[in-house]
């Protein structure tokens, strides 16, 4: 009996609890795991050894949790990130706050000390569930190997679901490392999402028939539903003039003849101006972050109608005529079906003086070079499936209102959370999601510095991409508002190394711009390179405080 209960035993097919994960990941559809091997998650790492996930070791966790940002944003699964406990844990935090406040899917795993000693002061010992509760969908440790599936099913389910965001999960050493019998992951299942009441559909097609200028606004919803055609359709079956916030730029082509271009500026520009022009906001797929309604509603006075998969809001400045929840791209439809196209309003009359602005600098030679000059010149070097993705600074700014996106996801802003830091990582991530399209990171030189390590990752991982940096040797968007507000700066200028032997030491390409005229010939030859090229381009940042003068004195032309 001994000898057959031994037997029995032994056949009994055993897995680590770290293999059972990554099998789960397989199960999930995981390609990439970003991120630092540690002590406490060696179980993990080695379970990845067999499996056909790519492990992407980072130069430092901030810049894993970044590609996972921005991986997730651009294809819709979550991206994937792994740290070790404390302070590589702790480096995952802005990068998954980012994510999260900009609805990107990502799912953050982190080792953790052994559950023998959570309970005590101990070395590298932080509540890591609850640092990360606040800045995640949902935050759990694993305390027995046997729901690791249940688990990871759920953090996948909760990341990628409308509005999505992050999913953390602690994953102590010495549950890493127990043996269950062998599981199978769960079924991935996914809910459909529902149609709006055809009532809700009915009012708000009353609404727009019955206003007599009405602006629609896009918001990255939009582009997480896969809607941007319907939009488009939309506003041309109805001929109603179409701003995209910073985060949907490309929803609505910068040329096509309803485009208003962005809003987002907190100036008045002359989106703004068109918005103040209109008498019925449609706010499609807008997330509160990118663009908050007490700018361009601050008197409470505008009719909204907010059509989205999910309820709006609450706020002051968003008080609803009337709201369309469910399926953006059925919503659309079933509105404009019972819809003729309206008649030009005093809205439309802002669309050529926009596009007129867009090209005021396009043959400007002055050098330094200015940010709408670069901008112009960069659309003129790439194609229109071509992928921009801006750090967080001036230049971004710039970016949102005079970089000519023509389709969506080819202009990647934080915008939420806005963290800087952000665009080398993004570039990583966009060449991995799509090899095929050129990629460009646009960084200031303050941006660039914090994660200009990650250029080593990228030659690693053999991509090829453009840094392309606005050197002013200075801290442009703090310049700015300070002189905004006080008429005077302080402490935001610094000391920049040699961008060219920088890259150049990395082993990657490096080029400097000496003149306005050199600086399409530069970066042709950057994305012909077929390795990471960092172009340093110096910019004349004097155009900041031109810009809000001018919008300061801005008036209607209606």
């Amino acid at each position: 009996m001994k000898h057959e209960n031994f037997y029995a035993e032994e056949q009994t097919k055993l897995m680590k609890a770290s293999e059972l994960l990554v099998k789960c990941l397989e199960n999930e559809g995981v390609e990439y795991i970003f991120g630092l091997p540690g002590e406490e998650n060696i179980d993990v790492m080695d379970a990845l050894i067999d499996s056909p996930i790519q492990f992407v070791t980072t130069k430092h966790e901030q810049g894993a949790a970044f590609i996972a940002d921005v991986y997730g944003r651009l294809t819709g699964r979550a991206g994937v990130c792994l740290s070790t406990l404390g302070p590589g844990a702790t480096n995952l935090v802005t990068g998954i706050a980012d994510a999260n406040m900009d609805r990107a899917p990502v799912v953050a795993i982190a080792g953790q000390g052994a559950t023998t000693r959570l309970h005590k002061e101990s070395h590298q010992i932080l509540d890591l569930v609850n640092l990360f509760e606040p800045i995640t969908k949902y935050s759990t440790q694993v305390r027995e190997p046997e729901i690791v599936p249940e688990i990871t099913r759920k953090a996948f389910k909760i990341a990628q679901t409308e509005k999505p965001g992050c999913s953390f999960i602690d994953f102590p050493e010495n549950i890493a490392a127990m043996e269950v019998p062998e599981m199978a992951p769960l079924k991935m299942q996914y809910a459909r999402e529902p149609v709006a009441p055809s009532g809700r559909c009915t009012k708000a097609s009353v609404h727009i028939a019955e206003s007599k200028a009405p602006v629609i606004m896009v918001g990255n919803g939009v582009i997480r539903s896969k809607a941007s055609e319907m939009v488009v359709q939309f506003a041309e079956h109805l001929n109603i003039p179409v701003a995209t916030t910073f985060m949907a730029k490309g929803v609505m082509p910068q040329s096509h003849l309803l485009s208003l271009g962005t809003i987002g500026m907190k100036a008045r520009d002359y989106v703004g101006h068109a918005f103040e022009a209109s008498d019925l906001i449609i706010c499609i797929g807008v997330d509160m972050v990118e663009y908050h309604p007490e700018l361009w509603n601050p008197n409470c006075d505008k009719k909204i109608l907010h059509i989205d998969m999910r309820p709006a809001e609450v706020d002051t400045h968003y008080i609803l005529e009337s709201g369309v929840i469910g399926d953006i791209k059925d919503s659309l439809k079933r509105i404009a079906s019972s819809l003729d196209k309206l008649p030009d309003s005093d809205v439309h009359k802002f669309i050529p003086i926009i596009r007129e602005d867009l090209a005021e600098h396009k043959d400007d030679t002055a050098f330094p070079i200015k940010p709408q000059k670069i901008l112009w010149d960069l659309r003129q070097v790439l194609d229109d499936e071509d992928i921009v993705i801006s750090d967080v600074g001036a230049h971004k700014m710039w970016i949102a209102r005079n970089y000519q996106a023509e389709k969506p996801n080819t202009c990647i802003i934080s915008n939420g959370f806005a963290a800087m830091g952000i665009a080398l990582p993004g570039a990583i991530a966009a060449k991995l999601a799509y090899p095929e399209k050129k990629a460009v990171a646009v960084c200031g030189d303050g941006g660039f510095m914090m994660n200009n390590q990650e250029i080593d990752t990228a030659l690693r991982l053999g991509l090829d991409f453009v840094i392309l940096i606005f050197n002013d040797s200075k801290y442009g968007l703090i310049e700015w508002h300070q002189l905004r507000h006080f008429g005077r700066a302080t402490d935001i200028e610094f000391t920049n190394p040699d961008f060219v032997k920088l890259a150049e030491s990395f082993g990657a390409k490096g080029y400097r711009v000496d003149s306005a005229e050199s600086f399409i010939p530069t970066m042709e030859a950057a994305l012909k390179d077929g390795t990471v090229s960092v172009v340093d381009c110096p910019v004349e940042y004097a155009e900041n405080m031109k810009l809000t003068e001018k919008l300061k004195a801005l008036q209607s032309p209606i």
